[in-house]
């Protein structure tokens, strides 16, 4: 977590996992204080937008006419996808887009880890400012931070597709692992995770992580404009590196530095 401050306004900006096992006691210390002095909650989707999500995914995820994995994906990369469907039935990925069905894969995978949504940062956090009654708001609507997926283009998004299903029966581990490094604040294995997985497709990493992190920290400084204090949480990938919301809001002259 790091903090974004001037005379009279504070944006705590926390890492988030929007998964995590039964149980993570996370939200206590200086992201506890974080919580209980802010005076509204920033998340990339309001909790009406994440409910939403389902059924924007439904609306996007199909082909316009199916298409057989078999034909999309070959030797370790389509061992990988089918293992993954012998584990927990059907992934339904003919009928589905590229981006979708490696979004399906990474759902299974998180389920595989005993990763649990309801213990997520989001939902706790919606959780805990609702009780009080102090408003949560989004910083994109579901359909559109799908869209980001859907309008990649073909060979972007199999790519990510093809760089999954390899990477598939490591799968469990490598979420695990992020999981640990998130828990002890270790930035550094967590840049090296999420790089690993996008720096490949560069076309992705511009539309899926730099092209928000811009977004999110033009949003910041506008917001310092107005005084109070905020919690902003969005996926801690996009907290990491030069492209990261800390490092653009520094170099934009906004005094940051890391608390938790």
């Amino acid at each position: 977590m790091w903090l974004a401050e001037d005379a009279d306004t504070r944006i705590y900006i926390l890492g988030s996992m929007h998964a995590l096992p039964q149980g993570t006691d996370w939200d206590d210390g200086a992201v506890g204080t974080a919580i209980d002095a802010a005076d509204e909650l920033v998340m990339e989707l309001s909790p009406a937008e994440l409910g939403a999500a389902a059924a924007a995914f439904r609306a996007l995820a199909p082909r316009e006419a199916p298409l057989a994995i078999d034909a999309r994906l070959t030797g370790r990369a389509l061992t990988g996808y089918r293992a993954l469907e012998a584990s927990g039935g059907s992934l339904n990925g003919d009928a589905l887009d590229d981006w979708a069905v490696m979004v399906l894969m990474g759902q299974r995978i998180a389920q595989e880890a005993e990763l649990v949504p309801d213990e997520g940062v989001e939902t706790r956090l919606t959780e805990r400012f609702e009780a009080v009654g102090k408003p949560i708001m989004g910083l994109e609507r579901a359909r559109e931070q799908l869209m980001l997926f859907e309008t990649l283009g073909p060979a972007a998004q199999r790519a990510l597709l093809r760089r999954a299903a390899e990477k598939a029966d490591s799968g469990v581990a490598d979420v695990l692992a992020m999981t640990a490094a998130w828990g002890r604040g270790d930035v550094a294995a967590l840049e090296n995770v999420i790089n690993e997985g996008i720096d490949a497709v560069p076309a992705a990493r511009k539309a899926i992580l730099t092209d928000r992190n811009r977004r999110w920290s033009a949003w910041a400084i506008e917001r310092m404009e107005r005084p109070g204090t905020v919690l902003m949480a969005v996926g801690a990938g996009h907290l990491v590196g030069e492209d990261g919301v800390p490092a653009l809001l520094e170099a934009r002259g906004v005094r940051v530095r890391r608390v938790q």
